[in-house]
């Protein structure tokens, strides 16, 4: 009985207090994120979920070449779907999937065009370590970058729902579509609690990285 309370408590901790961002938090939950990436990303973003495996709403993005000759801000109504979760012993895994329409401007072209976005995302956590992989791509008829995020962490304790966490984590991005050469690596140091969430850090060049992430 012991054993399988613990697993139900380690499940329940995982379900609610994610170690990687996620477009849908709990159903009938809302979730806004913004992160500022090394002065290349900066994107804000907010969903309302009426049920757990999907959530609408909307992302603004700014995108910035490691030169500075390419600009991109891009504004989006979009939709996110949990296509799969695994709940296992200590652990759960998920896979979610989206897309989205709207507006983008950039410096390279007159105006504004219609732009396009799909993605999805993969991950597995317990309360101690996890991983996850994201991929997003920009499109429309001026310009397309994919952006490929993998992430690592580790926590030095177990927590609980209503306890502060504490993630050790290592990230690394590629861009392509001639914004960043090679692959963007950081060391990031998050915290979270409940249903609020900040992180920051740096990349291996020194360019300070931030998140923070709200759940209510």
């Amino acid at each position: 009985m012991k054993t399988r309370l613990l697993a139900a408590a380690t499940l329940l901790a995982c379900a609610h207090v994610g170690a990687w961002a996620k477009p849908i938090a709990f159903a009938r939950g809302t979730t806004v994120m913004a992160e500022y990436g090394a002065g290349t990303m900066n994107e804000i973003q907010a969903f309302y979920a009426p049920r757990y495996w999907w959530s609408l709403g909307a992302s603004w993005l700014e995108l910035n070449s490691e030169d500075g000759s390419t600009q991109r801000r891009i504004e989006l109504a979009r939709a996110n779907l949990l296509a799969k979760r695994w709940n296992l012993p200590g652990a759960q895994a998920n896979a979610f999937v989206w897309g989205g329409l709207g507006r983008a401007t950039g410096n390279d072209f007159a105006g504004s065009t219609l732009a396009r976005n799909v993605g999805f995302q993969a991950d597995y956590e317990t309360r101690r370590v996890y991983g996850a992989f994201r991929s997003d791509l920009e499109e429309s008829r001026h310009y397309s970058h994919r952006i490929d995020t993998l992430q690592l962490g580790w926590a030095p304790y177990a927590h609980d729902y209503d306890t502060v966490a504490t993630w050790f984590v290592v990230q690394g991005r590629r861009y392509t579509g001639d914004l960043v050469r090679g692959t963007e690596t950081a060391l990031l140091l998050r915290f979270f609690k409940g249903g609020v969430w900040v992180e920051a850090g740096a990349t291996r060049d020194g360019k300070p990285q931030a998140m923070a992430m709200f759940n209510f």
